[in-house]
């Protein structure tokens, strides 16, 4: 049962949304957003698996989930940064959550990210050294 796993804390690992680009951007030709899975530890992560989707609000006040989309990745290598999916910046406006679990040494961790509605903007960039110092918005 559920309540016998015994789930330990998620260290090291985030995801971070990406801009093609550096600000300032370009308005008539705007950057692709590309979301990371981010693995700072010393160990690499075994069959992860992210499931990601968005929910919220339409400016109009109309309630929209988006499709869950699902990925899965054999082995995360220690110190790296691997590409999930593009982001249409049209979802910013939703939480966008990307729910990742990965195997230790047989052991399961499991962690929620959410990216709150307009967090995913320019004033909230941060230099991620694991892309070698390219801006982008961290949770984790």
């Amino acid at each position: 049962m559920k309540q016998d796993i015994p789930f330990e804390p998620v260290v090291g690992v985030s995801i971070a949304v990406v801009p093609s680009t550096t600000p300032p951007f370009d308005e008539g030709n705007p950057p692709t957003w590309q979301v990371f899975l981010l693995n700072s530890n010393d160990f690499a992560l075994e069959n992860v698996i992210i499931a990601a989707d968005g929910y919220g609000n339409q400016p109009d006040g109309q309630a929209v989930r988006t499709t869950t989309l699902r990925y899965h990745f054999p082995e995360i290598g220690p110190h790296s940064a691997t590409p999930v999916e593009l982001i249409d910046p049209a979802v910013f406006h939703l939480t966008n959550q990307y729910w990742v679990s990965y195997y230790r040494d047989r052991q399961i961790f499991d962690r929620k990210f959410l990216f709150v509605p307009d967090a995913i903007v320019p004033e909230n960039l941060s230099r991620l050294e694991l892309l070698d110092g390219q801006p982008g918005v961290l949770h984790g």
